[in-house]
Order: C-alpha cells, then sequence, then structure tokens
C-alpha cells in the first residue's frame, strides 16, 4: 500500500508542477450574503429510477423548459429499468436535444461549498451527484438540485426528486458528494458562460479541472489511507488524464477498502483503466459481479464494458453481442454504436 501511494504520490506531484498560480475554489472573492434561495427551478417528484430526467427537468425549468421528465427520460433512458444516467449524458441532452430554449451544460469535479453557494448567488442552477442512503435502502447515487443556502444554520436547500424539497447540512453534503468525486453539473444561458468561466477560473478548462480534481483526492487520500472514496476518486482523476497504470493502482486500492456493492453502476473508471492496462479478465469480473447482483444487469455501460473487454481478448463475435446489448437497452449510447461499428468495419 505505502509503494502504491508513493508512486501515485510523486506521479500527483509532477503533474502539478508548473500548473502555475490557480485560484483554488475555496479562495473565490465573491461577495455573498449569509443565505440565498432561487425560487425558479421545478419541484417535480421522480418517476420510478427516474432521478436524472426529473432533476435535470426541474433545473432546466429555470431557462422556461416546459415539459415534464418524460421527455428528458424518452431520450436520456428509453428503458424505465435503467439504472444509472452519467452526468456527461445529463450535458449531452442540454446541449443537444432542447433547441427551443438557449440553454447549455457542463460537468466539472472537484467542487466544494463555497464554490455551489457562489454559483447559486450568481442565477446558476446546478446539479450535483452523490451517494444516497435513503431510510429502508442501501447506498446508491443520486442527483440533488442545489438551490439555496443558509449560512446561520449551515444547510443547503435543495429539490431532492425523491424526498422532495429538503435541507441538508454543508458536512453531510459534502461527505456524500465525495463518494462521486465532487462531481457538479452547472446549466447556463449563452449570457451568462463569460461569468461562469470567470466564477469557474482554471477549472474552467476541464484539463486543469481535472488537474486540481487529482489535488484534491490525493490530499485526501493523504490525511486517510483508509479513505476508499479518497482512493477511488485518484483512480478517476487519474482515467482523465490517460495516467491509466496510476489509475488501476489507486483503484485496486479502492477496492480492496472496500466499496458500496452498487458503486459500478454508476461510476466506470475501473472499466477503463483496466481496459488500458490490458486487464480483460478484471473488467469481466466487474461486469459479471454487476449482472448478478439483480440490477447491474440494467446498466448499458455494464454490457459495453463487457464488450470491449471481449473485443480485447481477441473475441469478436461475443464483443458483437455485448455492443448489441447495451445498443437494444439504449439506443443513444454511442459509446456502444460505436464499438459495434469499429467491430463490423474490422471483421467485414
Amino acid at each position: 500500500m505505502k509503494t502504491v501511494y508513493k508512486f501515485m504520490l510523486l506521479v500527483a506531484i509532477s503533474l502539478l508542477a508548473g500548473v502555475g498560480s490557480v485560484l483554488a475554489q475555496d479562495e473565490i472573492v465573491v461577495p455573498l450574503p449569509n443565505a440565498y434561495r432561487m425560487n425558479s427551478v421545478g419541484g417535480e417528484h421522480q418517476l420510478w429510477n427516474n432521478c436524472g430526467p426529473a432533476t435535470l427537468t426541474n433545473a432546466l425549468v429555470h431557462f422556461g423548459y416546459s415539459n415534464d421528465q418524460t421527455r428528458a427520460a424518452k431520450w436520456l433512458k428509453p428503458d424505465t429499468e435503467d439504472k444509472n444516467v452519467s452526468p456527461w449524458q445529463l450535458v449531452e441532452y442540454v446541449n443537444t436535444q432542447v433547441p427551443e430554449i438557449p440553454v447549455y451544460a457542463i460537468a466539472r469535479s472537484g467542487g466544494n461549498t463555497e464554490l455551489l453557494k457562489t454559483l447559486l448567488f450568481n442565477d446558476f442552477p446546478v446539479i450535483i451527484e452523490k451517494g444516497y442512503t435513503p431510510e429502508g435502502y442501501d447506498w446508491m447515487g443520486h442527483y440533488l438540485l442545489v438551490t439555496g443556502y443558509d449560512d446561520s444554520v449551515n444547510v443547503f436547500s435543495t429539490m431532492d426528486s425523491f424526498l422532495g424539497p429538503h435541507n441538508y447540512s454543508y458536512e453531510e453534503t459534502n461527505d456524500h458528494w465525495k463518494h462521486f468525486n465532487y462531481t457538479y453539473v452547472v446549466l447556463y444561458s449563452a449570457t451568462q458562460e463569460e461569468k461562469l468561466m470567470e466564477i469557474l477560473g482554471d477549472n474552467g478548462d476541464e484539463w486543469q479541472n481535472h488537474i486540481l480534481s487529482l489535488e484534491i483526492s490525493r490530499a485526501e487520500a493523504t490525511a486517510d489511507q483508509t479513505d476508499a472514496f479518497a482512493w477511488f476518486n485518484m483512480g478517476t482523476n487519474f482515467v482523465s488524464l490517460g495516467m491509466y497504470d496510476a489509475a488501476a493502482q489507486a483503484y485496486d486500492q479502492a477496492i480492496s477498502l472496500g466499496l458500496p456493492w452498487r458503486m459500478m453502476w454508476y461510476q466506470f473508471g475501473p472499466y477503463e483503466a483496466y481496459y488500458n492496462t490490458g486487464r480483460y479478465d478484471d473488467m469481466i469480473n466487474i461486469a459479471r459481479q454487476n449482472q448478478n447482483d439483480g440490477g447491474g444487469h440494467f446498466v448499458e455501460e455494464t454490457w459495453y464494458y463487457l464488450g470491449l473487454a471481449r473485443e480485447g481478448r481477441g473475441e469478436a463475435n461475443l464483443a458483437l453481442q455485448n455492443y448489441n446489448a447495451a445498443i437494444t437497452f439504449n439506443p443513444n449510447f454511442t459509446p456502444a454504436v460505436e464499438a459495434k461499428a469499429r467491430v463490423l468495419a474490422q471483421t467485414s
């Protein structure tokens, strides 16, 4: 463990060297009131398994969106049993499927309390992805639309598509947000883009955001080397930077420490790390575990990455079967469509 950590620490330090002076998110100097509330978002509760589409719809209402969650769901997750919608899919829906209003979205990681408050006060709807354990349920992933804050009681007000309007303490928000690398999706109009980039600073640049997010996860793993989520986030950030050997080691450590059993329903960095380091059997093991747990079977990414592993092993026919399964489940899942076309071109 110490050897692995030392290796990744050195890599992270070398990456961060030369970045120069950056404005950390907790150093953003914006005069904020002690409390603020955005009242222009929607309040629709989610249908079955529909957290992503419902939360995104509630955010889009701020810009004059007039449809309910079923429109987004039909594109984001055509099968109602689909267990996951990823942040990049939320962004793609906003940027490509809502031509009637001039609204856009970006996803970034490594967020914090001050950034959320600053974005809200400047009229940007923000969705965060977080761990969630409502009463009577095991851990799962969840999207949360943050609608306001109050420093006098240290709480965020939110539109929780599962519970309805609900307050979460700053501490609880950060603790569960960590489970998803502090990922956030910001919606904005064309006239707001310049202001958004000003607020994000170096995090506006996607590559710099990956580097800064890596530093956050590295610092958290340094502070507590038994923190599985910090190790997992480190792996995710290494994947984003194309450093797959380091990512695979970080994921190995996170898995050895123990993760929620639904983790691979929502986050797929381990597949990417293992694929790019030739560890196809490990990919298959994760996919099989997902398929056998009763819910991961309904995640198109499970089939897609199983196909990549089969393709990596030279099993083209099995890979095509897996890609077809992913496409049947979600025809809008472009990675599987592109992978199928690649295999067909190679075998024709």
